[in-house]
Parts: C-alpha cells; structure tokens; sequence
C-alpha cells in the first residue's frame, strides 16, 4: 500500500521561504517534491506504507526547522525604535 501526504508551510515573509526550500529541497530525491510559492512552501511525500511515511515526514520537518532557526540566526529581523516619552 502506497501512502501519500501533503504539507502546507507558511513562512512570515518568502525570503525565509526560499531560504528554507533552497536547504531541504536538496534531499528531496523521490521520498518528498518541495515546492514554493511566495512565502508558502508545499511539500508532498509518498512510501510504501504509514510507518516509512510518518518517519519521511518527522525528518522533513526536523531538517525544516533547522533551516528556519538557522535563517532567523544568520537574518534577525530589525528592531524598532522606542518612541521616548
């Protein structure tokens, strides 16, 4: 039995989006199609069965959130002025 998922990852600006997509599009190779639109990344993974899914599926997001963390870290957003009393 084939199993099949689709993610939906929005992304506060497409900058962060590409930079993500652009890190765990890399290992991609048959398993998950990333795919970017704006600041929205859809990632579609298919296995042979739940269980291989489920874990196509834990190690894409983990790759995601490093990549995320790593692109806040390396592009803090600014930090606005306090306004004096």
């Amino acid at each position: 039995m084939r199993a099949r998922a689709t993610l939906t990852l929005k992304f506060p600006d497409a900058r962060t989006a590409k930079a993500v997509a652009d890190s765990v599009s890399l290992d991609d190779e048959g398993y998950i199609r990333t795919r970017r639109t704006g600041a929205t990344i859809t990632a579609t993974a298919t296995a042979d069965g739940p269980m291989p899914l489920l874990h196509t599926l834990d190690d894409y997001l983990a790759c995601v959130s490093v990549a995320e963390r790593t692109t806040e870290a390396a592009h803090p957003r600014a930090r606005r002025r306090r306004r004096r009393a």
